[in-house]
């Protein structure tokens, strides 16, 4: 997943499982060399659980859900990703912002080194997050101003052009602390009354808050796969049908796969499923092109002693063996092999040829 600038990933892991069990997590940074490996940025296997990530510089980020050996259960990943701050003027939104980062400024002798939002003066301006008041003044450019320092991002964060001030120097302030209330004091008396909000991180001087307060534009699809389907067999309904690299239409095309192929249900992801192939092989599928295999196609009879394998191949390992006249259900076909419920209740699998 890519995770810009100012964006925090939230991912919550919730875990069902009839045994006791853990679900490892694991977060990497994607090397911009594609030579070397992805650096480690968090782990933990403290599941259920949340976590939460901001980094400072944006980049494509690989999470990993690793369940236990040998333990069974089924485990749900929801990804939320939003803006690392909360916006500083009550009531407002992004659309407020109507003077940019990097603008020029004094006839091109300054760039503006903030945002300017736009609100009726009285209006409260917010704390962003949690931190220390460091400073309280009155200066010629930025009129009434405060500072505070975000501890957790290691930046000052700057409001000015305050019609007055409601906090002193040293307080410490929570996410949503009023501060002080929108007006255009200092250089900003000519102007409407707005608050001029900058974000300062030492060894790097003024940053856009821009994208530390703009949430990210569109979603993750809605999840419509059924996932009462997990751990289950599907088949395909048609013929054609296409095993993607990613659950999304624009993913790359794996193969083809042919009519009433069986596949295990794995996982779901919006419209698709994670599916694992006869032959071991993984992908995903749109979920509405299966229907389970609870219904049989059609039956069988055994011309002779058959062997019921573990997987379409002569290779794999018998599970029982039928006698000649026995009827199976056929349940889904690959490869030139029936995918059968024997009866005494296992599936395997019997080549078409034998027959």
């Amino acid at each position: 997943m890519t995770i810009g600038r100012g964006q925090r990933l939230t991912a919550s892991v919730s875990l069902k499982s009839g045994e006791e069990t853990r679900v490892f997590v694991d977060l990497f940074r994607m090397a911009e060399n594609e030579d070397d490996p992805p650096r480690p940025i968090l782990s933990t296997d403290s599941v259920p659980g949340t976590f939460e990530h901001e980094p400072w510089r944006g980049g494509d980020f690989l999470l990993r859900i690793q369940p236990e050996l040998l333990r069974g259960g089924t485990y749900t990943v929801t990804l939320r990703l939003e803006a690392q701050l909360a916006f500083p003027v009550d009531g407002h939104g992004v659309r407020s912002i109507q003077s940019v980062f990097g603008a020029n400024r004094d006839a091109g002798r300054r760039s503006h080194d903030g945002v300017d939002i736009f609100a009726p003066r009285g209006t409260p301006v917010l704390a962003i997050s949690a931190g220390r008041v460091s400073r309280v003044q009155v200066t010629n450019l930025g009129g009434k101003v405060v500072w505070v320092r975000d501890p957790i991002r290691n930046s000052n964060l700057y409001y000015a052009h305050l019609d007055s001030q409601a906090v002193s120097r040293g307080q410490e302030v929570e996410l949503g602390d009023t501060l002080g209330f929108v007006g255009n004091t200092g250089n900003a008396r000519t102007t409407p009354p707005h608050l001029h909000f900058g974000i300062y991180r030492r060894g790097e001087g003024p940053v856009n808050p821009d994208p530390f307060l703009r949430p990210p534009r569109g979603a993750l699809a809605e999840q419509t796969a059924d996932l009462g389907h997990l751990g289950e067999w599907v088949r395909l309904l048609n013929d054609g049908i296409r095993l993607r690299a990613t659950p999304e239409r624009s993913g790359e095309i794996l193969r083809e796969l042919g009519q009433y192929t069986p596949l295990h249900v794995l996982g779901g992801s919006g419209e698709y499923f994670r599916v694992r192939l006869p032959d071991g092989a993984y992908g995903y599928v749109a979920s509405h092109l299966t229907e389970p295999t609870d219904l049989p196609l059609g039956s069988e009879v055994a011309a002779r002693n058959q062997m019921i394998l573990s997987g379409p191949s002569y290779a794999a390992s018998v599970i029982v063996q039928l006698d000649a006249g026995t009827e199976v259900p056929i349940l889904g076909r690959y490869e030139g092999y029936l995918y059968v419920r024997t009866p005494s209740g296992h599936t395997g699998w019997m080549g078409e040829q034998q027959q």
